[in-house]
């Protein structure tokens, strides 16, 4: 996000859907596929009144580099590395509307230098989905869903001790999001599913900042900051070598505009900045395994390999899937 400092987890998917009450599309009536989701791809809303889902990442960032405004990899020898926790909780207020929110608890340090003042909590989203196109895989009909929300300024973001400190943007988030979900049969009875979606982000208020804080503000600083507008969209493929097996892959594009500060700093000179903007390419492969229409686990890596002013960062996560 511009000259935004906060790290944003890369386990940021939304995947709760292995049963066709998660969302999942049944090729026929005798044999229905067992998916968790993959690793970045954001599900709709769940199909049965009632249902509740719930899905813990962990996941680990490193940083490997650095892409410049050309797009050309640079050394990054202190970049911030974390822990974090990502957990979707979901719930079906009716068969085609859900509710979300998603939680994220990190824990961050550099490499050589400062840690984080132990696990922080980052800004709150809450979403609500609707699925207005039910999926007919007969058909070749997709399934359509639509959400938006707010994201609430819960993180630590002005009056810090240290950059290391900040998790939040101190503004509250407009949130909206477009996906598409399909199934095919390859040959020899394997499901195929795909997934498309596109996501927008425009912060709704500014953020009061004093002294140090996520935008890279010093001592004595006092003014306003405002996130830029970002987004992401990328398509995901889920080949299910068996009913319980399940081969996935995402690809995904970021992009955010620069944040904006206005203010004085300690000597009281006008501050006045517009951040550059950035964006990157993501892959994240990864394999799944389900014990049971309702439950099951997902490891892979997420890895940002092109893009520009932005770090590549290698993310190696797991989650659980667990649908009720």
């Amino acid at each position: 996000m511009g000259c935004l400092l906060l790290h944003i987890p890369a386990a940021h998917g939304e995947n709760t859907g292995n049963s066709s009450e998660g969302g999942s599309q049944a090729l026929s009536r005798t044999y229905e596929q067992w998916y968790t989701g993959s690793l970045v791809s954001p599900s709709g809303a769940l199909t049965k009144k009632g249902v509740f889902a719930f899905e813990p990442y962990f996941a680990y960032s490193t940083p490997t580099g650095y892409l410049d405004s050309g797009g050309r990899e640079r050394a990054l020898h202190s970049g911030m590395r974390d822990i974090s926790n990502f957990t979707l909780y979901k719930y079906a207020i009716t068969n085609a509307i859900s509710i979300q929110t998603t939680p994220t608890i990190s824990y961050g340090w550099r490499r050589h230098g400062d840690t984080t003042s132990g696990a922080k909590f980052g800004d709150l989203p809450v979403d609500v989905m609707w699925r207005y196109l039910n999926a007919d895989p007969t058909r070749y009909i997709p399934a359509l869903s639509i959400f938006a929300g707010i994201a609430f300024p819960t993180g630590d973001y002005t009056k810090l001790g240290r950059t290391e400190d900040g998790i939040g943007t101190g503004a509250y988030t407009f949130r909206l999001a477009l996906t598409e979900q399909s199934t095919y049969t390859l040959p020899g009875h394997h499901a195929l599913r795909l997934r498309i979606w596109g996501t927008f982000r425009r912060a709704l208020t500014t953020a009061h900042i004093t002294n140090t804080s996520s935008y890279g503000t010093t001592q004595g600083f006092h003014g306003t900051a405002r996130p830029g507008m970002y987004g992401e969209s990328g398509f995901s493929l889920e080949y299910g070598i068996s009913q319980k097996w399940v081969l996935a892959l995402d690809l995904a594009r970021d992009w955010a505009d620069g944040a904006s500060i206005h203010g004085h700093d300690a000597r009281g000179a006008l501050v006045h900045t517009v951040g550059e903007g950035s964006g990157d390419w993501m892959i994240a492969p990864a394999i799944e395994y389900n014990w049971s229409p309702r439950f099951g686990i997902i490891a892979g890596v997420t890895a940002i390999f092109a893009g520009h002013d932005t770090a590549r960062v290698l993310s190696p996560q797991f989650a659980f899937n667990s649908v009720f």
